[in-house]
């Protein structure tokens, strides 16, 4: 894949969304958790793929300012939301466990991270059948991500992942966002990240292997 982005690297993010369109005549999804600036890659997808499906997992431990921001954007740039929950309700887990692990409780955290992100996004990838994944990665939100790039081949779900803004800065989102008079939602919290130095596991190794077991 090096060559391809490295061709890639000098096209826009949508001219990027077309390309990666016209490798596959079958499905396509978009992912998103509604964190900060997601708003950006929803728009610039549905814009060069009206009624794509967005795939959100829903794991219960939102905060009410995402859910809000959540339904804005799906009424705001008509979106196909398809949302996946997990087999155990948040309530249901905060019963049993008293809510999700410390921040300093890795194993705990992608045991967590299994059950109520990685099941529900594994089995919503299995419905949706994508050839063609997009993402909202980029390389400057942590260290892992900076060693991956625009378009990889993922081997968990058997997809072309692409991720549009992979080489955006902040500057550059906040820009978009403005010139399009997007909304953006600052108050996100992923309890199966516990900071913004880690993976849930949709983008590392550890993932795979904890889906299958899931």
């Amino acid at each position: 894949m090096r060559n391809v982005n490295a061709l890639l690297r000098h096209l826009s993010a949508a001219e990027v969304i077309q390309w990666a369109a016209a490798q596959t005549e079958g499905a396509m999804v978009v992912s998103t958790n509604f964190r900060p600036y997601e708003a950006v890659l929803l728009h610039l997808v549905t814009r060069v793929l009206p009624g794509i499906p967005v795939l959100w997992v829903d794991h219960g431990f939102n905060r009410p300012a995402t859910y809000r921001h959540a339904e804005l954007l799906r009424s705001r740039l008509d979106l196909n939301l398809r949302a996946f929950v997990p087999r155990v309700t948040a309530a249901h887990y905060e019963a049993l466990h008293g809510g999700p692990p410390a921040p300093d409780d890795e194993a705990a955290l992608r045991t967590f991270s299994a059950q109520m992100k990685l099941e529900p996004f594994g089995r919503g990838m299995a419905e949706l059948a994508p050839r063609v994944w997009f993402t909202g990665l980029r390389r400057a939100q942590n260290p892992g991500r900076a060693a991956l790039d625009i378009a990889t081949r993922d081997e968990a779900f058997g997809t072309l992942k692409v991720s549009p803004l992979f080489h955006w800065s902040d500057a550059e989102l906040e820009a978009y966002l403005a010139a399009h008079d997007l909304p953006n939602e600052w108050d996100y919290s992923d309890p199966a990240k516990a900071d913004e130095k880690r993976e849930c596991g949709l983008h590392a190794a550890w993932g795979a292997p904890a889906l299958a077991a899931a």
